[in-house]
């Protein structure tokens, strides 16, 4: 993947690239593991989820490996340019993050595990950076898609940060935003289920070694 070397800055709406008002690529029709349709709408009873945790090829592998998850969907979510390429999002110049858009059963998995395996496969605590993978692009977001998943989220971020502060970790940096006002733009072809086309294939996601301690106990006050 890309790496930036550049200290990493947000840019403001108006640094920001203007974009296109259609995209350059088309995204291919299934997934090439699950076999279900990449973009929605999505049957009924499935919801969705957004999770940016670093490099996007490893990160989506960990979702479509999950049980009740319907398709993955890499992208650029989080940023303002419209309709932004690759190539874009690695200037730092959009405002996105690598994004993964979950499609998933409730009836299966529960949010609250996809928050587990999200939380747990990435470090998040390293800002605009995962890994040797430095850049605004790489940072830690969860953009949720309801209410109730905005509360999940923000539980699950106060439980994780009290067992990393036990074990000697950093704050959590984690944005968690509503989805809404933050359109999801499907990355390129080339881009989805890459570790599945390339077994071989780059990887930087890790996680702290930190068990998350959603659905073991609750919250505490």
């Amino acid at each position: 993947m890309f790496l930036n070397r550049r200290t990493p800055e947000l840019p403001t709406p108006e640094q920001a690239l203007r974009g296109r008002p259609v995209p350059e690529f088309t995204v291919p029709s299934r997934h090439t593991v699950l076999g279900n349709p990449l973009v929605g709408p999505y049957p009924e009873g499935l919801e969705v989820a957004d999770f940016a945790l670093g490099c996007f090829w490893g990160a989506e592998r960990k979702f479509w490996q999950t049980e009740g998850v319907w398709t993955t969907l890499v992208g650029y979510q989080g940023g303002y340019t419209e309709n932004p390429t690759y190539e874009e999002a690695c200037s730092g110049l959009t405002g996105h993050t690598e994004a993964v858009r979950v499609v998933f059963d409730p009836a299966v998995v529960s949010y609250e595990e996809l928050l587990k395996l999200f939380w747990e496969s990435h470090n998040p605590t390293q800002g605009f950076r995962q890994g040797n993978d430095v850049g605004t692009q790489y940072r830690s977001a969860v953009y949720t898609h309801s209410p109730a998943q905005a509360a999940a989220a923000d539980a699950s971020r106060e439980a994780y940060q009290k067992v990393l502060t036990a074990s000697g970790h950093k704050e959590i940096t984690t944005e968690i935003l509503p989805a809404d006002g933050r359109p999801f733009w499907p990355a390129e072809a080339y881009h989805q289920q890459y570790l599945d086309k390339n077994p071989g294939g780059y990887c930087g996601i890790g996680g702290t070694g930190v068990s998350c301690p959603i659905g073991v106990a609750p919250v505490e006050g």
